[in-house]
């Protein structure tokens, strides 16, 4: 009989902590499930360990890979994942908590309009605190328990947390899952998938233990540089910016992330018309070729778009107000980035 659930746990050299990424699923208080783990080359005893683990385990399986990467080892686990119905994603340095399964199957059952779920997370690390800029993107990721305040927010950061979530595995195959390229493979699939009209949100509850250390993706891996970043949002957002050849878009904020934007998007053929700042000395200057104008000059949004780029704490909740006081539309006539 198939499981409700496969939960896809790749690992590599992660010998002092798959053990108890491996035990935090398996004695869950959802039963009806299979754990793949994916050996992916580890040269110390991450194998050895699962290998313990399995046996007199029926529900935890074993491959192994030659060291290919994260997304070949999630894709050899997807293509032996057994359920039918949800796939789910662990860590092997991460722990999930007793109801994280249970609760996050039970909201896809009672939201079908959802494609997918994260959970509420709690960053923890042994050898020092967690990093502060870390925490508080962890409290905005935990703030996503709507599904249209996560679309609104999708190009700010990755709005889940990626070893927290279970999907529809039909909606994961639908998109083509996870792939390979110079971008966070986890932010690429959910902007695949919000790109398809699919929902995901966040539960509101914290049911994962999401590890902080110095050698996490984010901090060492290179497809999260600032520039791969730009590049992917740039990517989905570039086709909403252009409904019409006529149509011409501002951008919003004349610093580094708005510049940034400014050329990921004209590079894509978004017609760039000005730069918006609320800065008096910038007003009036032209950079990279376009004139800076003030915010209050902006027209009516028909045959307008608009991508509000500015990092400033708080400055895009002040964008937001004033954008809607004037007849914008968040998600129709502009998007937020960062």
């Amino acid at each position: 009989m198939r499981p409700a659930v496969s939960v896809l746990l790749p690992a590599r050299n992660a010998g002092s902590t798959v053990e108890r990424a491996v035990r935090s699923i398996l004695d869950g208080s959802w039963s009806d499930l299979e754990l793949i783990a994916v050996d992916d080359g580890s040269t110390d005893d991450t194998l050895t360990r699962l290998r313990h683990l399995a046996v007199g385990e029926p529900r935890l399986k074993v491959l192994t890979t030659s060291g290919e990467g994260l997304v070949p080892a999630l894709n050899l686990a997807l293509r032996h994942a057994q359920a039918e119905d949800f796939i789910a994603r662990m860590d092997a340095d991460d722990e999930s908590l007793p109801m994280r399964l249970e609760k996050s199957i039970a909201t896809l059952l009672r939201l079908p309009a959802l494609a997918g779920v994260g959970t509420q997370v709690a960053l923890f690390r042994e050898d020092q605190p967690v990093s502060p800029n870390l925490q508080r993107f962890a409290t905005w990721l935990n703030s996503l328990t709507s599904a249209q305040v996560l679309r609104d927010e999708r190009f700010i950061e990755s709005p889940l947390c990626h070893p927290s979530v279970t999907l529809r595995r039909y909606a994961l195959e639908a998109v083509g899952g996870w792939e390979d390229g110079d971008f966070p493979e986890d932010w690429q699939l959910w902007l695949k998938l919000l790109d398809k009209g699919f929902a995901l949100a966040c539960v509101g509850e914290v049911l994962h233990r999401w590890r902080d250390h110095e050698h996490r993706a984010t901090r060492v891996d290179p497809r999260y540089r600032h520039a791969a970043h730009h590049a992917l949002k740039a990517q989905f957002l570039a086709p909403l910016l252009m409904p019409n050849s006529n149509t011409r878009t501002f951008v919003w904020g004349a610093g580094e992330v708005g510049l940034q934007m400014l050329r990921q998007l004209r590079s894509r053929g978004v017609q760039v018309c000005a730069l918006v700042d609320v800065d008096p000395r910038k007003i009036g200057q032209r950079i990279d070729e376009v004139t800076v104008v003030e915010h209050h000059q902006l027209p009516a949004p028909l045959g307008f778009k608009l991508v509000a780029a500015v990092g400033a704490k708080g400055a895009r909740e002040e964008i937001r107000a004033f954008l809607q006081t004037r007849g914008w539309r968040e998600g129709v006539d502009f998007w937020c980035v960062a």
